[in-house]
């Protein structure tokens, strides 16, 4: 076998094996958390402990996402895809890194029209009642 044929193959299997190891490493992660949890519920009789248990081991976010932060990342996201593609690249990165950067723009004005977190929505109800 040619050199140049080994470096393609490894590309396309180093390609399908990223997302294996992946899967694989966040089963087991979950599949030990699902086992302390049920070695702690065996000892439990009140089911009211096993809700909270599971609240602990709950991992989500319990905020709200805070489109002002995601729009600046994306913004300057655009303008540097932008400005590699003016100095290096040519025309299509320009374009990706526009059309990147006006999703950032969007995003950061839906972050300022729509109030996401407990504070800014009391205040906005507050603001409207004074009205």
């Amino acid at each position: 076998m040619e050199v140049q044929l080994i470096i393609p193959i490894i590309g396309m299997l180093v390609g399908v094996l990223i997302p294996v190891a992946v899967f694989i490493w966040q089963y087991k992660d979950a599949k030990g958390k699902r086992e302390a949890v049920i070695e702690i519920t065996k000892n439990l009789d009140d089911p009211s402990k096993v809700e909270e248990l599971l609240h602990i081991f709950e991992e989500r976010k319990q905020q709200p996402i805070d489109y002002r932060r995601g729009g600046v990342i994306t913004l300057f996201v655009g303008l540097g895809l932008y400005a590699l593609g003016y100095y290096f690249l040519g025309n299509i990165l320009k374009g990706a890194g526009a059309l990147v950067g006006l999703i950032g723009i969007g995003v950061l004005i839906a972050g300022y029209l729509y109030p996401n977190t407990g504070a800014e929505l009391t205040d906005a109800v507050e603001e409207f009642e004074k009205k």
